[in-house]
């Protein structure tokens, strides 16, 4: 056998070994992995969630005072509008409801990542201010899909898989009726910023900024400029924080 036809034999191996490694890096990524554990949240909601009753809007971008909040998922009902954050991880998962952080293990590697209560609580304030309904009627809802393992006890609407699911429908009292349901999807639907690339381009420029301790803010909340502001006593004191500069009569605080 020459030569010739060992190198050509390579080159077919690598034709089709090349792409599949780039393929199994690309699901591997974090950007892949967020819109995989999206899209089974869609499809788990499509099999087990009544149309009829729960009307639901995927990836909602809204503009808030200090840029865009994006939300995975809402589904509004009679029974109130639930609004889902989805984490796509594996491994040990720890955290309580009041820990700025939670922790993911995987194996032998430690990583810590932003508690999902507090990072859905801007897409409930941001759906608050966009629909003018009540805080009551909003529910935050996380969902963990993946093989990932609760190491410590969770929330009712922290859930893992289909969960969610049923801590929606754990809701029987109704507080909209059809036509107000109806009235809010198109709210919502013409209140939204359009999907698009460009709108996450923007999206992931104003996490970008805000993560950034040198850009201006602006409060969530009246729209005032966020200043750097220092603890002066007790138990914190020293520490810097993001406060509002119409303190006293806005008292919205952010850490840095």
């Amino acid at each position: 056998m020459g030569l010739t036809p060992i190198i050509a034999q390579v080159w077919a191996m690598l034709g089709w070994f090349i792409p599949l490694m780039l393929l199994i890096g690309l699901l591997k990524s974090p950007w892949a992995k967020g819109h995989i554990g999206e899209l089974l949240v869609r499809l788990f909601a499509h099999w087990q969630l009544d149309k009829q009753t729960y009307r639901s809007l995927h990836n909602v971008t809204l503009s808030t005072p200090d840029g865009t909040t994006q939300i995975d998922h809402v589904f509004l009902s009679p029974y109130g509008i639930f609004v889902l954050e989805t984490k796509n991880m594996s491994g040990w998962i720890f955290g309580g409801e009041q820990q700025p952080q939670w922790t993911q293990k995987l194996y032998k590697r430690t990583f810590k990542f932003q508690n999902p209560l507090r990072q859905n609580y801007k897409h409930l304030k941001a759906l608050e201010a966009t629909l003018g309904v009540s805080a009551e009627h909003l529910h935050s809802v996380i969902t963990f899909v993946g093989s990932s393992t609760f190491k410590t006890q969770m929330p009712a609407n922290v859930t893992q898989g289909i969960g969610f699911i049923r801590y929606m429908k754990s809701f029987q009292q109704k507080v909209f009726t059809e036509a107000e349901v109806d009235a809010l999807m198109r709210a919502l639907q013409t209140s939204r910023r359009t999907p698009s690339l460009a709108t996450h381009r923007e999206h992931v420029q104003n996490l970008k900024r805000r993560s950034d301790p040198t850009a201006e803010r602006q409060c969530p909340k009246c729209g005032g400029d966020l200043v750097i502001r220092t603890v002066h006593s007790g138990p914190k004191a020293g520490q810097q924080f993001w406060g509002c500069s119409m303190f006293p009569k806005c008292r919205v605080r952010q850490g840095l």
